[in-house]
């Protein structure tokens, strides 16, 4: 356990919150489901591609649906509280079967589609899970695979995958099952809805470790009702808002994401595959959307990049406007407005060109949302003065996401925000962030052990993040506890908060690992955004040169090591990079390199480059 804790924080008294949300919250999300039917039946509640074209569904349609997948879970015999799995990329089944699985009073077993059978099989196997709803022919394989070591397991629903009529069923059949349960006891699902309680259990989110087998977080329905009435309470998402949702659902960020709409009512534009971001945004115009670090740090590096490219007086009235509005930014960080000449300035720049930056996201983003990671404060600044806002968020799945955000009326850079309403807030003696509300979880499943190393019986959950509180209740997160490491000197360095400063300066990376536990000087595994980088191979000789020979040329050394060297300005002495190795190929999720949210496995990535990381010290350097 961590030192003991100082001074607690709460919500600021000076925050306008629309009063009485958190305390008359709903009681289950099932609740929150059935109210949403009722307040706004034929409002648009999804849209979704199938093929090149998107499709809509009202709420009323999402209710029959729901409902006939809630019944034909109680036909195969779900009670109430038995986990259901979850196996699939984001998509509208998924959210479908999730609001079904909950409806007919059970609890949702999240999985990742990237997991390895082995971790599968045990994610199913530890959470008891009754019925799996697998998404394709390849997370049906992964079940028949480890089927031995399943058998509680009755049955598989498939969205796209081969049915065999036994054990192996399609969501339609599932569906006709529920119609006809229904027919029979059409109160079915209701009798379950109502028999919902604050304290039933509703989800078991795996959290993806590094070591070991992975934890189930228990989350019950109130964590989720909670988390719904402080977003709603703060008043930044509104009715008519719509939000673009891709983030994996099996992701405690992606799940919340999913439910609030049940709170708020806006709708929901809801496709999994990273790669359209950018072309989604362009059709379905979203007012906001949330994501990981690395979408920002992308679309950030697209558009210099492309600015780059034209060059010439193009180029100049480019950094001309992003320097006016930097300038703005800043005075809106600190509370302030523009005025006189810079107002005028701003005002000329947004029209020639921050305009057209916004268009390429759609033309109507209000605000962007960013967690799981450290955001780069330039990247920040640059979006915020182009007039897409990004509050950033700090939460764990522990803490069902959302712990604290940034305000559209109250933000400053470098910070995660405010706490929500209802959530408390403590620093300990040794730095670390202690958190208590609605939204923490009820403990890991089947492993009380673990739960009692994070929770106290007072209710303080641990997070291993380190972090501090300003004057104003503005929270930021300095790093994971266990990602500080110390030198050989004895001076400590915060690993994550350098790896996110090069990614604003470095338009051609994509991830970048600080490294030097216990040696005498800080190095650096460098990988390159395989797009990005493209253009600027095209001009320096590498026009038709394969990712591997563009990491291995000298000339990308060189690019490289400026980049460094501008990083290594701006650090302590012996926070500096002394020599860094470019990896041969990209990290990826399928690699087991980065979780689905697109955050660094850094253990993972040490150990599989170990050999990369020792070549850059020398015998004495320990």
């Amino acid at each position: 356990m961590s030192a003991m804790p100082t001074q607690t924080y709460h919500t600021p008294a000076d925050e306008n919150l629309k009063s009485g949300v958190i305390e008359n919250r709903s009681p289950s999300v099932g609740h929150m489901f059935r109210d949403r039917i009722a307040k706004t039946p034929q409002r648009e509640a999804f849209r979704f591609p199938r093929g090149e074209q998107w499709e809509s569904m009202t709420w009323a349609q999402v209710d029959d649906r729901v409902r006939k997948i809630a019944a034909g879970l109680i036909s195969l015999g779900i009670e109430p509280q038995q986990r259901v799995a979850l196996a699939s990329s984001t998509r509208i089944e998924w959210a479908l079967a999730d609001f079904g699985v909950m409806c007919a009073g059970a609890a949702t077993t999240t999985v990742y589609p990237s997991t390895m059978p082995d971790d599968v099989a045990y994610i199913i196997a530890d959470s008891g899970s009754r019925v799996v709803f697998a998404e394709d022919d390849v997370q049906v394989g992964k079940l028949r695979e480890k089927r031995d070591e399943i058998p509680e397991v009755i049955k598989v629903v498939t969205f796209d995958g081969a049915t065999d009529g036994d054990w192996v069923i399609s969501l339609e059949d599932l569906e006709r099952l529920g119609e006809e349960h229904l027919g029979a006891s059409p109160n079915a699902v209701d009798e379950r809805i109502d028999d919902l309680s604050p304290d039933k259990l509703a989800t078991i989110i795996y959290t993806s470790g590094t070591t070991g087998r992975p934890k189930g977080v228990r989350l019950r329905h109130d964590a989720w009702s909670y988390e719904c009435a402080a977003n709603d309470a703060i008043d930044q998402i509104q009715e008519d808002d719509l939000q673009y949702l891709w983030l994996p659902l099996a992701h405690v960020f992606g799940k919340l994401m999913v439910v609030l709409p049940l709170q708020i009512g806006f709708p929901t534009a809801i496709d999994g595959r990273i790669d359209k971001i950018v072309e989604n945004l362009g059709i379905v115009k979203p007012t906001f959307m949330a994501a990981a670090p690395r979408i920002f740090e992308k679309a950030y590096g697209g558009v210099n990049l492309m600015m780059k490219k034209d060059g010439g007086a193009k180029l100049k009235l480019y950094n001309w406007s992003t320097d006016v509005a930097g300038q703005v930014a800043d005075l809106w960080n600190e509370g302030k407005q523009p005025s006189g000449l810079l107002a005028a300035k701003y005002a000329v720049a947004d029209k020639l060109v921050l305009s057209k930056i916004r268009e390429r996201f759609g033309g109507r983003i209000r605000f962007f949302v960013s967690g799981s990671a450290p955001l780069n404060t330039d990247i920040a600044r640059w979006f915020d003065g182009v007039g897409m806002r990004i509050s950033e968020g700090y939460g764990l799945t522990e803490s069902s996401a959302g712990s604290t955000v940034g305000r559209m009326q109250a933000h400053r850079r470098g910070t995660v925000g405010w706490t929500f309403p209802g959530t408390e807030i403590k620093i300990a003696g040794d730095g670390e962030i202690l958190l208590r509300g609605p939204g923490v979880m009820e403990g890991y499943h089947n492993n009380p052990e673990a739960t009692a190393e994070v929770l106290t019986e007072d209710g303080w959950f641990h997070t291993g993040d380190i972090g501090e509180v300003d004057e104003r209740g503005f929270v930021k997160i300095t790093d994971r506890k266990k990602d500080l490491f110390k030198t050989s000197g004895g001076k400590y360095i915060a690993p994550s908060v350098i790896e996110s400063q090069f990614k604003g300066i470095c338009p051609y990376v994509s991830q970048f690992l600080v490294h030097g536990a216990g040696r005498n000087y800080a190095t650096a595994l460098v990988t390159l955004d395989p797009e990005g980088v493209k253009p600027w191979a095209a001009a320096n000789g590498l026009e038709n040169a394969s990712y591997e020979e563009i990491a291995n040329a000298p000339q990308t050394r060189d690019m490289v090591q400026r980049y460094i060297d501008e990083l290594n300005s701006q650090l302590n002495r012996w926070e500096t990079i002394k020599k860094f190795t470019i990896l041969g190929q990209d990290l990826t999720v399928e690699g087991g390199e980065l979780t689905p949210s697109l955050k660094m496995r850094r253990k993972i990535v040490t150990e599989r480059y170990q050999d990369h990381l020792d070549s850059m010290y020398g015998e004495n350097d320990s």
